[in-house]
């Protein structure tokens, strides 16, 4: 049990990296499998087993992940982004426990996953994961950049808008909303958004060349 209890309502950015930063994401198809799993397992009792549902046409999956009428929702996901070796997520918990039961169903899967595909066993996870409780809106929208600007942190991409597993996409493209519920929380312009996150690349880059150099 957590020492202290996540609460209903509240939002959270939420940490959690591989054991020794072995690298988790390897290919297309492995941060494709994740992103799948954050979105599904956001319902508390799925009607359709995650392996099943993989194999459903396109139309039928849509049906699939709407038809929770009597299904309660864990989270509501705010922003995301997958790294090689970690992931960050910006969380709404909107059922009890719902972010620990949340991150268990997703972690556990993917290990299953990723441990048969490569013909390995253990734990993939490092220990608990990781949480930080949002407390303004100020917090929640720098937070939102933080979090896009990792690749670009990391120098995977030259961009962020260049990598494909985060949802920076939704947040500067007006109305593509796919995976992230932000509207209502963040009033602001996709434009005017995409120049906030970008103007603070080069600042963000020389904190991270700074914060290694402290630990080495």
């Amino acid at each position: 049990m957590r020492k202290d209890k996540l609460v209903e309502g509240q939002v959270y950015h939420v940490f959690t990296r591989s054991i020794a930063g072995y690298e988790i994401f390897n290919d297309r198809t492995e941060y494709a499998r994740m992103l799948d799993l954050i979105r599904y397992y956001q319902i508390s009792n799925p009607v359709v087993k995650f392996s099943r549902f993989e194999q459903l046409p396109r139309d039928i999956k849509e049906f699939v992940r709407n038809d929770h009428d009597d299904n309660r929702k864990l989270v509501e996901i705010i922003a995301y982004c997958l790294m090689p070796t970690h992931i960050h997520l910006l969380l709404k918990q909107t059922d009890d426990s719902g972010i620990s039961h949340y991150l268990r169903k997703i972690l556990n899967s993917y290990t299953r996953y990723f441990n048969i595909k490569h013909g390995r066993k253990g734990p993939l996870w490092e220990g608990k994961f990781k949480n930080v409780i949002v407390k303004t809106d100020s917090q929640l929208l720098h937070l939102t950049r933080y979090i896009h600007l990792n690749p670009a942190t990391a120098k995977l991409v030259e961009n962020p808008d260049s990598w494909h597993s985060s949802s920076y996409q939704e947040f500067i493209s007006a109305g593509k909303q796919e995976i992230c519920e932000f509207m209502e929380l963040l009033e602001i312009k996709p434009e005017t958004y995409k120049t906030f996150v970008e103007d603070r690349i080069d600042y963000q880059r020389k904190l991270a060349e700074i914060k290694a150099l402290l630990l080495e």
